[in-house]
């Protein structure tokens, strides 16, 4: 994360004439901003205290076939994603994912099939870098460009992958057509993982 924000604009260098009303309304809001137009030096959430105790979360990644968002071009600011581990289970939440290389280049330009393989391939990659698999996926989330034009090839890949895998019972999933962060990019799948840590695995 610290990589990533030192590609953005600290808080504390926003120009406040440069803020629309709306901008200035919901930094008041969220308490960023005070009435007066001053940043606030911490978050008044965390600073008066928790409710709760937060679940300890780190983020994942899969370098050697999918780059960082914040290495980017445009930094994005988000993990590929998150591992949770619950007592005796552990919950991946995989960011959606595209058909992106190790340089964040989009890789299959024109192609969905292979670009939907190439989809599977990185996060088959981010589920191992974690010791999970495909039989640990509970939901998947996929995104097409043009779901009129490609759901039937994207179900075909699908199948077909999950065929060779023997999955069963199959992943609870939806379909939804959007306009993905990029023209060239066709499809985009965002999943959760859910396994028993290895230590409980008797239990």
């Amino acid at each position: 994360m610290a990589q990533c924000m030192s590609n953005v604009p600290d808080v504390t260098t926003l120009s406040l004439d440069a803020l629309s009303e709306g901008e200035r309304k919901e930094l008041i809001a969220l308490g960023i901003l005070s009435e007066r137009g001053e940043v606030s030096p911490v978050s008044p959430r965390d600073a008066s205290g928790r409710h709760h105790l937060s679940v300890p979360s780190q983020a994942i990644s899969a370098p050697t076939v999918l780059n960082e968002a914040y290495d980017y071009a445009k930094p994005s600011s988000f993990s590929r994603g998150l591992r949770l581990d619950l007592g005796a289970y552990t919950l991946l939440l995989i960011s959606g994912t595209a058909s992106v290389d190790e340089e964040g280049r989009t890789v299959h330009v024109g192609d969905f099939r292979a670009q939907c393989w190439r989809t599977y391939r990185n996060i088959t990659e981010l589920l191992t870098s974690e010791g999970a698999s495909w039989n640990d996926i509970i939901r998947a989330t996929c995104y097409l460009r043009d779901i009129e034009r490609d759901y039937k090839d994207f179900n075909e890949v699908r199948t077909m992958f999950f065929r060779w895998l023997g999955l069963d019972p199959l992943p609870a999933s939806t379909g939804i057509q959007a306009r993905l962060c990029r023209e060239d990019l066709l499809v985009e799948i965002e999943a959760m993982a859910l396994f028993r840590n290895k230590s409980n695995a008797k239990s």
